[in-house]
């Protein structure tokens, strides 16, 4: 009998597409042989997206694992969106027809369709053809426990979330400040909020959802989750936490410059500023990071990339001489670096110099960051990044808190950029607070996915349950 599958279906974003493939190919090896994996691809919507995912497709299809890549078919996208959250959702409903052809037509016993968080209007397509569906959520626990309390939030809250007074209750975190919601919940007027709390509702319906977090890092919130508090009168999913989930290439031969730099610096001395693939800023917003940066007199390692072209999502290479204050880069000669392009986060994050990060606190980012034992100073910039920038400051204790004005578009001041660089980087007890915690969570990662811990029994629990939904125990 042919070997059963499972059957994902990720989004193409490096942060979504990345992840889900590798704790795929996790799953593949906790199941020894008795499971395989078919990646079913939703054509991107731009001509970048579409080359960058045929780069990893091929260098996955090369690895010699048991990977089958499916094209689903190109549909027409829509183009009355409001939102990247409401976009997404959309399209993978277009494709639900072409996902259950896709699905029926494969040659072998299907063991269940994983789903990223976005996709959950698919669980439909799983029911008709009675194959377990679960969630992969790319995210934290504590974002999870929210969502999981959304849709009854949506019914006790009636007026915007910014004008309630006081904070709002999220079993699991401590009490939550309005202002620190994720993007796509601040408007309830808009299709990305109606999507959220209908994503939230449907992940209590999954079969299970896969967490990229640590027992250890989220025992509050995971617990809050497994207890029913985040689902009151709905049965609560059942979790399955398997991070860090973390692709580490070797490193490179030839080290790229900024590299090189750091091994001239003395040891955890060099605050690194990297802002995902996604962050950008004009020189106005460049110019008050060049001032922070260059009162608070450490070093620094800034990945600096320039607005998108007309038309486009991503940022560009910067054009230092357009962004920074005139006299910057020789006032901080020798002390600093600004990389105008490009950087390799995960290497630069593992070096020696590295001491501190201030980061858009995208949840890979994050994780990187606590795999290297780096605190964190979070400006968030987008989607739940404001949710995560509260997490690592009130729940978790690896960040020190920076002041971001949401009303003037996420902005930092250089005074208080330069307060949270020195803090981060030596300052008081707020600082050395979020260093030991740091380099606690980097020996809970690293033990968790070692064979026997949190992480690995939890994967290999949900290979144990794919397998014998198949028969094959």
């Amino acid at each position: 009998m042919a070997t059963p599958t499972v059957v994902l279906l990720p989004l193409w974003s490096a942060g979504h597409l990345m992840s889900l493939l590798e704790a795929g190919k996790r799953l593949l090896d906790r199941a020894g042989g008795r499971l395989s994996l078919t990646v079913l691809v939703i054509p991107p919507p731009t001509e970048q997206l579409a080359a960058e995912v045929e780069g990893h497709i091929r260098r996955e299809e090369a690895s010699g694992l048991d990977v089958r890549f499916v094209r689903l078919p190109a549909v027409e996208p829509p183009t009355d969106f409001r939102g990247i959250e409401e976009f997404l959702s959309r399209l993978v409903q277009m494709h639900a027809p072409d996902v259950r052809a896709a699905v029926a037509a494969l040659p072998c016993p299907v063991a269940a369709l994983v789903l990223d968080f976005f996709c959950t209007t698919l669980i439909d397509v799983a029911r008709d053809l009675a194959v377990p569906a679960y969630v992969y959520f790319t995210t934290n626990a504590a974002m999870l426990a929210l969502m999981l309390r959304l849709p009854a939030l949506h019914e006790e809250v009636t007026v915007e979330f910014e004008e309630v007074e006081g904070d709002v209750d999220v079993p699991g975190l401590p009490p939550v400040p309005p202002s620190s919601f994720p993007m796509p919940v601040m408007d309830k007027k808009n299709p990305n909020y109606t999507w959220f709390v209908y994503h939230g509702r449907r992940f209590a319906e999954a079969d299970g959802i896969i967490v990229n977090t640590a027992a250890e890092l989220e025992r509050s919130a995971l617990a809050a989750i497994a207890d029913g508090r985040c689902t009151p009168g709905v049965r609560p999913p059942t979790v399955y936490p398997i991070g860090p989930v973390i692709s580490f290439a070797p490193p490179s031969e030839q080290p790229q410059e900024c590299v090189r730099w750091l091994d001239a610096q003395p040891k955890a001395s060099v605050v690194l500023l990297c802002f995902g693939s996604g962050g950008f800023f004009t020189a106005p917003r460049a110019h008050e990071i060049a001032h922070g940066l260059e009162r608070s007199g450490h070093r620094f390692l800034w990945v600096l990339r320039g607005p998108p072209e007309p038309g486009a999502r991503h940022p560009t290479d910067a054009n230092l001489a357009e962004l920074l204050p005139d006299g910057f880069l020789e006032s901080t000669k020798g002390r600093g670096l600004v990389w105008p392009t490009w950087a390799p986060q995960k290497e630069i994050l593992g070096h020696a110099a590295v001491g501190g990060f201030v980061t858009h606190g995208g949840w890979n980012s994050v994780l990187e960051s606590l795999w290297h034992g780096v605190p964190l100073a979070p400006w968030p910039l987008y989607a739940e990044q404001h949710t995560n920038a509260f997490t690592l400051v009130a729940a978790m204790g690896v960040a020190v808190a920076m002041k971001v004005d949401r009303k003037r578009d996420n902005f930092v001041e250089a005074a208080e950029l330069e307060r949270a660089v020195k803090e981060l980087m030596g300052g008081g007890e707020e600082g050395r607070k979020a260093r030991e915690k740091a380099m606690e969570m980097k020996a809970a990662c690293r033990n968790a996915v070692q064979e026997g811990g949190s992480s690995d029994a939890a994967l290999r629990r949900l290979a144990e349950q794919l397998v014998s939904t198949n028969g094959e125990l």
